[in-house]
């Protein structure tokens, strides 16, 4: 692949070629060609082939094609089938959400309209006609435009630029037709013999519609499809969803069992080559997006191109692809959401009909409780009844209802997640006026329950010299003054304590002095489940502990235990996550022990569930105690998602009331998925595989996404770490915002006038 024409293009009419003649590249050509340039169009098959059916168009992509060519947006709206309503079958039972607004039309129209449009701007379709290789595409034409799919040749041709990464899912999906039309969006399950089947159907005409039937791939393979041809698994399909069908049969096109490819590139252009649609990234088809993205994609290309002045195509292309980027990454997290979901829709099959629907809606973190309720307030108000919000006018929204764990009961579902503060340096571990402030002021704020940093329960499982403590007296006696004060200032907040040991992350620096970075001095000597060091050639390297040395420890976490009961504490968490001590036996990356505490899973679980016992052997029994876990280590090779169900199945049987579910921080070289409320996924497995409480965290920020995790049945509690630190009265303003007043949200007394917002004046 070379770099294309060097001739000055600023200003001239561009030869552009069009590899792929689908929506995107066709719909590129055509607002290419509406700015003056000469457009060709190269499409290997012939004009009236395409797969699926129908294609689902948003109002603001609609809006955007109105905005760019007046002719399409009026074919386009003569031809729109529209609805509002989303069904929902759970086990028999039909639930309706309304006032989603979906606008669709038939696949083949659509390319029929588009063929239309480019003819009449003189486009030149060349249909049967595979194009050159991408070599003589780039020295005959100014810009080439690879809008070949999923499969591009020309984005494999130029891999190393591009830098590709296509992942596939864990379902297989047929796209069939019924000829009749749908009144709705409907997604139904099917719970056969051989595992949860799902229909997704939507109809695109007047009298047709698309259904997609999905089912995990080892559903499918025990079901027979694996042996089965288009027309037999349009009837089996036809069969199993006869209810939803009214007995109509389904019909193929071309209709091939496949897996989903999400498709993501490093760059979308080089030289004079840029990508469009599904050759640059895919996303599920569950948030109907793929004609979308790309159609999207054509308004940017052309936007770029005619706006490129005195600027070369290259830096055309990388302005298309700076203002699409954000966007489609956007739209990728959330197709990646609602693909998972679906994947794992067969733990969800036990909830209530209406949490089913609700948790359905929200899969994608794109619908939210708050944009539900203003969609259809009626479908919401009968979720949140079912839920146990009073239904008072305003009602109680979910994250102010209460929630027991053993003998403690929440007054709401808002936790202020435990945050190391680095500041006892002074204090040999002693927690000073800085925590009494610190973890006072969130008391105040009216979350349910406030956590401690982690403290360590010695000073070897320090990870600073500015961590807190419990393993003296004077550091017990500094924490029962704070308890003291929340339970006297703050009333009905709980105080609750994380308990843990560094194991081969501590002796380091000061976070905002360099983060996991060894001391300069005084370091002191580090131990761990392996001998293996955190960050290789930059840690200390630990030593592995014996046997007897597991023993001493054991007892550290015992005596902290009491010293804590004795604070005054309500509730105690074992750290077992981040790559410390404990975490470090669990993680098969951390662990390489070959005795009875490493190996196996079974092994390596040993001794945190021994610590664990022990410390629940002393721990008051009227009082709740969870287990912080990293669900995964973001690293090839580390604790998947099957073992850290495991995991948290063992430490519930063991007598853990929640479990507090993170992710990562195990190894240095973790990779994690950043986005919001990415960690969540992993609660909410553990919670609807096992039924035991979880506290979701991670990138939880507005109370909106609280209430929607809630309802959907995701998470029993909610952590928040950085919005606590930048409004301490976070769980306060989150009641004023939604105008709740009742007592699960005190103000206290001294801040009631602030408990409205100031009358405005004129100074």
């Amino acid at each position: 692949m070379t770099g294309g024409p060097t001739r000055d293009l600023t200003h001239d009419r561009l030869r552009i070629a069009v590899v792929g003649g689908g929506p995107g590249g066709l719909y590129a050509a055509a607002l290419l060609a509406r700015q003056g340039h000469a457009v060709e169009v190269w499409e290997r098959g012939a004009p009236d082939d395409t797969f699926g059916f129908g294609v689902v168009l948003s109002d603001e992509t609609l809006g955007g094609i109105e905005e760019a060519d007046a002719v399409v947006y009026a074919a386009l709206c003569a031809e729109f089938v529209r609805w509002d309503d989303v069904d929902i079958v759970h086990r028999g039972r039909l639930l309706t959400s309304g006032g989603h607004g979906f606008a669709a039309l038939g696949r083949r129209r659509l390319l029929e309209i588009l063929h239309e449009r480019c003819a009449g701007l003189g486009v030149r379709l060349r249909f049967r006609a595979p194009a050159p290789d991408p070599g003589t595409l780039c020295a005959s034409y100014d810009l080439v435009v690879a809008a070949d799919g999923v499969n591009s040749g020309i984005r494999e041709s130029g891999a190393e630029h591009f830098g590709p990464t296509v992942t596939g899912g864990r379902c297989r999906y047929v796209w069939l037709a019924a000829d009749f039309a749908f009144e709705s969006f409907r997604f139904e399950i099917a719970e056969t013999e051989h595992g949860v089947m799902q229909l997704h159907a939507y109809p695109y005409s007047g009298d047709s519609s698309t259904v997609i039937v999905e089912m995990r791939e080892e559903v499918w393979q025990a079901a027979g499809f694996d042996l089965c041809d288009e027309e037999e698994s349009a009837a089996r399909c036809a069969k199993i969803f006869s209810e939803a069908l009214g007995g109509r049969p389904l019909r193929g096109n071309r209709s091939a069992w496949t897996r989903f490819r999400t498709v993501v590139n490093e760059r979308w252009s080089h030289g004079n080559v840029v990508l469009l649609g599904d050759a640059a990234h895919t996303a599920h088809f569950s948030i109907g997006s793929g004609t979308k993205l790309a159609v999207e994609d054509a308004l940017a290309l052309a936007r770029a191109v005619g706006a490129r002045g005195d600027g070369s195509i290259p830096d055309a292309l990388a302005a298309y692809e700076a203002a699409r980027r954000p966007a489609v990454a956007s739209t990728q997290r959330a197709a990646a959401a609602s693909m998972r979901w679906f994947e794992e829709v067969s733990g969800y099959v036990g909830q209530p009909a209406r949490q089913f629907a609700f948790n359905l809606l929200t899969r994608s973190r794109r619908v939210t409780h708050g944009n539900l309720a203003l969609r259809d307030s009626r479908f919401t108000r009968a979720v949140e009844r079912e839920f146990g919000c009073p239904g008072t006018d305003p009602g109680t929204p979910p994250m102010f209802t209460p929630f027991t764990l053993r003998g403690l009961t929440l007054r709401n579902r808002v936790v202020v997640s435990p945050m190391d503060m680095y500041s006892a340096a002074a204090e040999e571990g002693v927690p000073g006026d800085f925590h009494l402030v610190h973890l006072g002021a969130r008391a105040l704020g009216g979350a349910a329950l406030v956590m401690t940093e982690m403290v360590c329960v010695s000073a070897e499982g320090r990870i600073t010299p500015g961590c807190t403590g419990l393993y003296t007296r004077e550091q017990a006696a500094a924490w029962a003054r704070i308890a003291d004060f929340v339970h006297t200032s703050a009333p009905g907040t709980a105080l609750g304590v994380q308990l843990g040991h560094s194991g081969r992350k501590g002796s380091t620096r000061l976070m905002w002095e360099g983060m996991d970075s060894p001391l300069p001095e005084g370091n002191w000597p580090l131990v761990a489940a392996s001998a293996l060091p955190y960050r290789p050639g930059v840690s200390a390297v630990p030593r592995a502990l014996t046997t007897g040395e597991l023993a001493a420890v054991r007892s550290d976490f015992a005596a902290a235990a009491v010293r804590a009961a004795g604070s005054g504490f309500d509730l105690l968490e074992l750290h077992c996550a981040h790559g410390y001590l404990l975490s470090g036996f669990l993680s098969p990356l951390t662990n390489h022990r070959t005795d009875a505490y490493g190996g196996r899973l079974e092994n390596r679980l040993r001794f945190p569930l021994e610590v664990f016992d022990a410390v629940r052997a002393v721990w008051p029994a009227d009082r709740p105690m969870t287990v912080r876990l990293s669900a995964t280590d973001w690293a090839p090779g580390g604790t998947s998602p099957e073992e850290a169900v495991a995991i948290a199945e063992a430490f519930a049987a063991h007598g853990a009331d929640a479990i507090d579910v993170s992710t990562g921080q195990v190894v240095a070289e973790e990779t994690p998925e950043y986005g919001r409320s990415y960690q969540t996924p992993y609660a909410d497995r553990i919670r609807n595989a096992l039924g035991v409480p979880v506290i979701a965290v991670g990138a939880i920020s507005s109370w909106d996404d609280v209430n929607s995790l809630l309802l959907a049945g995701r998470a029993d509690l909610c952590a928040l770490g950085r919005p606590h630190l930048y409004d301490p009265h976070w769980t306060l303003h989150a009641a004023a915002e939604q105008s709740y007043t009742g007592p699960a949200a005190p103000w206290p007394s001294p801040y009631l006038a602030g408990s409205r917002p100031p009358p405005t004046g004129r100074g």
